[in-house]
C-alpha cells in the first residue's frame, strides 16, 4: 500500500542544517527542558541550542577534531545531544552504552579508534585508568568557551551526503556487535520520511527515556523531536517513569514494547480496583478494550478521563519498536484514547522501515513502508513468510571495517534485515520472528518463538518468557520454555505468597492453555520457571545468548 496523503516535512541534507532551521523558525520555543532541583527548571531555546551548537563545534574545530573519532558517553542529556551533533559535524561521532563496563567502553573506543572522549565526569573518572594521556577527555558538563564573533568555519565546514559522521556499536541480543556506519544523510532521510506520516508539531513535548546511544531513540525521540519544533525533557530514570510522565505531562512517548505492556497492566489492575462491583467480573476476565465495550459512553469517558490523568493528562501518541507487541495492548491504549504505533526497524536502517501512522493503523502488523523505503520477501515460504529486505536512503553504508560482512549483508542494492516477516495484499508487514531464532523439527516445520513468547506474555502472571530449543524425557530435540513469572500478581491471585508447587501448577495451566490453541508440533514440551528476570539489553530486549540459555 502507497501512503497517498502524507503531511508536509522539510527535507534535510545534514544535522548543521536541520538545527539552523528550526532556530530560524522556532526561535524562542524550549527545545529542551531540564530539571535544575528543587521543582525549577531551565529551558533551552531552539535558538540557544544553535549557538551552543556553533560554540561547542568551533571549540573542537580549535582542539583539532577535524575529521577525528569522538566518543560520546553518558546519561540522556542536552550536553548528550549537543556533544553528539556536533561530534557528528566535525568528525564521527561515537555514541556508547553507558550500562558497558568501563572495559567494554575502552574496547569501543579503541576499536572506533577515537581521539577524544566525550562523557559525564562519573564516566570519564573510570576510563582515565585505562586511557591515561592517549586520547583527549572532555566532560559533557563542562561550560562552553566563548564564541569568537567572526568565527564562522562552523556554518561552511563541508559535511559529505555519503560519508560515515556516525559508527554505532549494536548492542546485540544474539552475539558479536557489529560497528553500524551510518551518514548524516541516512537519519535524515529517516527524519523526513517519518515526518511525512507521524504529525509532531510544536505543541508537542516527549519524555526521553530510552538510552540515546541507540538509533532508534536518537532519531525518533531526539532528532525528530528537534526537526519539528517540539520540546525534550529527560527521564530521572526506569524507576522515575511514572513520577515524571506526570511531571513533565508529554504528548508523545517512544518506548520499547515491555514498558508499555507494563503501563497495560497497571492500567488494567487500576481501573478493575475502582471499577464498580457489577464490572469488575468482566475486567477480571478480558482486555481493557473489550471490556470497555460493554460500559456505558458516560462510563467509558470517566475512565478514559482518568487513565489520561494518571499519564500528565496531554498524552496522545506512543511510537513503539524494538522488539514484538501484542496487538491487545494496542487496541487497550486506542479504546483509552492514546495511539500506540508499532513500528519496524533496525540500527542498520536509522533505524525506521514500516510503521502504523496517521494514514494507516493496523494492531496486528507492524504498519506498511515508510515513504521513501521498498520492502520485499526473498523467497517466501507457503505460507508468504521470507526474510525482509530493503531498500532506502536511510539504509546504511555497511559494517565498520568488515567488507565481508557487509558484502553479505546486501543483495541487489537491497539490506538483508536478517528477519522473517510476510506482507498482506495492503502492503502491511507481520513480523515472524528472527531467521537466527527459528526452531526447525524433525519434519521439517518452522516454529518461530517470538510468537509462543507472544502467546505466554499475553498472560497477567507471565512477566518474561524465552522460548528455545530444549530436549524431552528421551533427548530429542523439542520446544522449550523458560519463564520468569510475576510473583505479585500470582500472590493477588491465590490471596498469599505462592509456594514453588503453587507457582509450577499455574505456570503449568498457563502452558497447557497456550498449547491448546497451537498444532502439535508448536507445543512447548518443557518448561523451566525462573525465579530471576532474564538479563537483557539497555533497551530492555532479552539477550537470546549467554546466561538466558544456560
Amino acid at each position: 500500500m502507497k501512503i497517498k496523503q502524507l503531511n508536509k516535512a522539510t527535507r534535510y541534507t545534514d544535522f548543521r542544517e536541520m538545527i539552523y532551521a528550526s532556530a530560524k523558525k522556532f526561535r524562542k520555543k524550549p527545545a529542551f527542558q531540564i530539571k535544575i532541583g528543587n521543582g525549577s527548571y531551565r529551558y533551552v531555546t531552539y535558538s540557544q541550542f544553535k549557538e551552543g551548537y556553533r560554540a561547542l563545534g568551533t571549540h573542537f574545530l580549535n582542539l583539532g577534531l577535524r575529521g577525528k573519532r569522538i566518543a560520546v558517553v553518558g546519561k540522556n542529556s542536552y550536553g548528550w545531544v549537543l556533544h553528539y551533533t556536533c561530534a557528528a559535524t566535525v568528525g564521527v561521532v561515537v555514541p556508547i552504552d553507558r550500562e558497558l563496563s568501563p572495559e567494554d567502553m575502552y574496547h569501543f573506543i579503541i576499536s572506533a579508534d577515537c581521539t577524544a572522549v566525550c562523557a559525564d565526569r562519573e564516566l570519564l573518572e573510570q576510563l582515565k585508568p585505562m586511557i591515561g594521556s592517549e586520547l583527549l577527555l572532555l566532560s559533557l558538563q563542562d561550560t562552553l568557551p566563548p564564541m569568537p564573533a567572526n568565527d564562522t568555519r562552523i556554518d561552511t565546514l563541508p559535511i559529505a551526503e555519503e560519508e560515515m559522521n556516525v559508527l554505532i556499536f549494536t548492542s546485540g541480543t544474539a552475539g558479536k556487535p557489529k560497528g553500524v556506519c551510518l551518514s548524516q544523510k541516512n537519519i535524515c532521510a529517516n527524519i523526513f520520511s517519518t515526518s511525512q506520516i507521524v504529525k509532531i508539531t510544536s505543541r508537542d513535548k516527549t519524555l526521553s527515556i530510552l538510552p540515546l546511544c541507540h538509533t532508534y531513540e536518537c532519531t525518533l525521540d531526539c532528532l525528530l523531536i528537534l526537526s519539528r519544533g517540539a520540546c525534550i525533557a529527560y527521564a530521572d530514570s526506569l524507576n522515575a517513569i511514572r513520577r515524571n510522565i506526570l511531571e513533565y505531562r508529554p504528548t508523545i512517548l517512544v518506548v520499547v514494547p515491555a514498558l508499555l505492556q507494563l503501563l497495560d497492566k497497571r492500567i488494567h489492575a487500576a481501573i478493575l480496583k475502582d471499577c464498580p462491583a457489577k464490572y469488575q467480573a468482566k475486567f477480571k476476565n478480558s482486555s481493557i478494550s473489550i471490556a470497555l465495550r460493554d460500559f456505558p459512553a458516560l462510563a467509558r469517558m470517566v475512565i478514559r478521563r482518568k487513565v489520561k490523568k494518571s499519564l500528565g493528562g496531554k498524552i496522545h501518541t506512543c511510537i513503539v519498536g524494538g522488539a514484538d507487541l501484542s496487538s491487545a495492548v494496542v487496541e487497550d491504549f486506542l479504546a483509552l484514547g492514546i495511539r500506540a504505533l508499532q513500528g519496524y526497524g533496525l540500527t542498520e536502517s536509522a533505524p525506521l522501515l514500516a510503521g502504523n501512522n496517521d494514514f494507516y493503523f493496523n494492531a496486528q502488523s507492524t504498519g506498511v513502508a515508510i515513504p521513501g523505503v521498498e520492502l520485499m520477501i526473498d523467497s517466501p515460504n507457503e505460507a508468504g513468510v521470507g526474510e525482509i529486505l530493503a531498500k532506502g536512503d536511510n539504509i546504511m553504508l555497511g559494517y565498520y571495517n568488515d567488507p565481508v560482512a557487509t558484502a553479505n549483508t546486501f543483495t541487489n542494492g537491497y539490506l538483508r534485515t536478517g528477519d522473517l516477516g510476510c506482507i498482506d495484499s495492503d502492503g502491511a508487514l507481520y513480523i515472524k520472528g528472527r531467521m537466527k531464532n527459528v526452531i526447525v523439527t524433525a519434519n521439517g516445520k518452522n516454529i518461530y518463538p517470538e510468537e509462543l513468547e507472544a502467546r505466554l506474555l499475553e498472560k497477567d502472571t507471565i512477566s518474561e518468557a524465552l522460548i528455545l530449543t530444549g530436549n524431552d524425557r528421551n533427548g530429542g530435540a523439542c520446544v522449550k520454555a523458560k519463564i520468569f513469572p510475576d510473583f505479585d500478581c500470582i500472590a493477588k491471585i491465590i490471596g498469599h505468597l505462592p509456594a514453588k508447587e503453587e507457582i509450577q501448577a499455574m505456570v503449568k495451566s498457563i502452558v497447557d492453555e497456550v498449547n491448546n490453541k497451537m498444532p502439535d508440533y508448536k507445543h512447548i514440551r518443557v518448561f523451566e520457571v525462573l525465579e530471576k528476570e532474564f538479563e537483557k539489553t539497555t533497551t530492555r530486549k532479552i539477550r537470546r545468548y549467554g546466561m538466558n540459555l544456560t
